[in-house]
Formats: structure tokens, C-alpha cells, sequence
């Protein structure tokens, strides 16, 4: 019992630069109460003393404004930051290592006795502020959930989980699949892996995102030309986030959701297109200072011929 208090003191020590000292840790830190107060009522659960072990437990939530059922499972050294409003279910289970801030739910979306209504968080796990994470799935070992996001599909390990409902972002190193490893495409989606199709499920995300030489060979609508431009800013940005990352060193996943975005496809894009009108306003700038060079008079960007030719069009 003792070992595991000091591996919890120094786990927060290590990760909340806010911690001072021990005794600050011991004293004045909900998530850790939380987590004592938990494992008490858990040792009554698992004896059967039911009752005993949900009077405590909602002592321990008058006490620190978190909720955490007697039945949950949660493993070593795992750190409970801010925490008020935080809910973990009664089927629950949090790894070793995992960090949950404030607000944060684990719950179920049914309501039949004797299942797996809860997630299961393995190893590493790291959920931002707000989440919710809804299901009896599980979140692989050393994935991050975002701010505020609504996961209700289970997240592979080492992603990121962003937005509402969450959409899963796999890390930069791990290969988009190939339109031979892909599943064949469905009107629902339902049997695409998570995170790896588009609403309309269609076609994998990651592949066509990335501009795989598959697609390139096989005929595309006419509105998916249409979009080619924007698949080709989002090459470009790829690469320069790949230049950037190798310079640069990765920094800690955000959990208040206002960290990087390189990861996000949508402000990579954005980013593109603001550039490029930006190199464009410069362009007409210096054709506009030409023209003007040559004798030619600008007016508001426009010339005054064609003003002219328009005036007599009118008439």
C-alpha cells in the first residue's frame, strides 16, 4: 500500500509542474484522495460488502468532486489532475500511467446489468479535459483523447482522438493502408476500421488524403478532380510538417486542446490556401507596379481602359 501512495506522489511530482513538494502532493490533491478513497471501497466490492463499498466511495465524492464507482478497475501510479466532474463506471478499467483531467466521463451507453458498458484505458493513456468517452471498447496503450471530445468507437494505440464525435488521427510513422488492404467500401461505413473512412464511407481517408499512386490509376468523378487542388496543398503540407518534425522535437500532446495542429489535415490546408492568396495578392502587386512603370495608370486596382470599355458597354 505504501509503495504504491509513493510511486502515485512521485508520478504526480513528475508530470504537474504545479507540485511544490511531497507534502503538497499528500495533502492538498484531490486526485490522489480519489484514488485512496477508491481503493478502499474497491477491497470492500470485491469481499461482497457492496453497500460499505458505495457509502465510501460517495464519501470519497463529497470529499474531492470525483466520481468513481467501487466496481471500477484502475491500475498503478495513474493520475487524476484538477479532477472535479470527473465519472468513472462501475465496468471501467484504467492502466498503469494513464492521466485523466478535469471533467472527464467513462461511462456506458446501455443499461443491461452484468455487461461491458465501460471503456477500458490501457497503458500510457492520455484524456483531455471534457471527454467523454462512451462505450465498453477500449483505448489502446499511449493514445491521446483531445478536449472535449466524444469517443464512442474504440481508438488503436498511439492515436489521437479529436472532436465531437471523435475522429482518429494514427501517428506519422504508421503506413496509410493500400486499396488492396482496404475493405471494400459500404453505403453505412460500419465496416471500415475506426477512424479510416469518410462520412459517406466511400473510400479510406488516410489513402486518399495521402494522394496513393492507386488512386491515380483508376477513373474518379468529376467532382473529385474538382477537389484535386486541395489534395495536392495537403501533399504539400504533409511534407513540410515531415521537414518541420525532423528539425524540430515533438512536443507533449495538449490535453486543453491548444496545442499543435500540425496533425489536423483541415488547418494544414487552411494554412496552404492563406498562403497562397497571400503570394498571389503579392504577384498583382508587382504586375500592377510594372504596368505603372511602362506608363500605364492604376486606379483601385483597376485600369482605366477598362473602365471606359465598360462604361460604353452599358450605354
Amino acid at each position: 500500500m505504501f509503495d504504491q501512495l509513493r510511486e502515485d506522489i512521485a508520478r504526480i511530482h513528475e508530470r504537474d509542474p504545479a507540485a511544490r513538494s511531497r507534502l503538497e502532493i499528500l495533502t492538498c490533491y484531490p486526485g490522489l484522495h480519489a484514488i485512496l478513497v477508491h481503493r478502499l471501497a474497491h477491497g470492500l466490492w470485491r469481499r461482497g460488502w457492496y453497500w460499505a463499498g458505495r457509502f465510501v466511495s460517495h464519501l470519497g465524492r463529497l470529499l474531492t468532486g470525483i466520481e468513481i464507482h467501487p466496481g471500477a478497475r484502475i491500475g498503478r501510479r495513474v493520475f487524476i489532475d484538477h479532477g472535479f466532474g470527473v465519472v468513472i463506471g462501475e465496468t471501467a478499467e484504467i492502466g498503469d500511467d494513464c492521466t485523466i483531467y478535469q471533467g472527464v466521463t467513462l461511462g456506458g451507453t446501455r443499461l443491461y446489468k452484468g455487461e461491458k458498458r465501460h471503456p477500458t484505458l490501457e497503458e500510457g493513456v492520455v484524456v483531455g479535459a471534457g471527454a467523454q468517452i462512451l462505450g465498453g471498447f477500449t483505448v489502446g496503450a499511449h493514445a491521446r483523447v483531445g478536449s472535449n471530445a466524444v469517443v464512442i468507437k474504440p481508438v488503436p494505440a498511439g492515436a489521437t482522438a479529436v472532436g465531437n464525435p471523435a475522429r482518429v488521427i494514427l501517428p506519422e510513422d504508421q503506413p496509410a493502408p493500400t486499396a488492396s488492404e482496404a475493405p471494400a467500401p459500404t453505403s453505412t461505413g460500419a465496416s471500415q476500421p475506426d477512424g479510416m473512412t469518410s462520412d459517406s464511407g466511400a473510400e479510406p481517408v488516410a489513402a486518399r488524403a495521402a494522394g496513393s499512386p492507386c488512386q491515380e490509376e483508376t477513373p474518379r468523378p468529376q467532382s473529385e478532380w474538382a477537389a484535386r487542388p486541395l489534395q495536392e496543398l495537403l501533399q504539400r503540407g504533409r511534407a513540410a510538417s515531415a521537414t518541420e518534425h525532423a528539425a524540430v522535437p515533438q512536443e507533449d500532446f495538449a490535453p486543453y486542446g491548444v496545442g499543435r495542429a500540425d496533425d489536423d489535415p483541415l488547418v494544414k490546408v487552411l494554412h496552404e490556401l492563406i498562403n497562397h492568396t497571400a503570394q498571389q495578392d503579392a504577384r498583382i502587386q508587382r504586375l500592377c507596379s510594372a504596368l505603372e512603370d511602362l506608363g500605364q495608370r492604376i486606379e483601385n486596382g483597376q485600369h482605366p481602359l477598362d473602365a471606359e470599355r465598360l462604361n460604353r458597354m452599358v450605354d
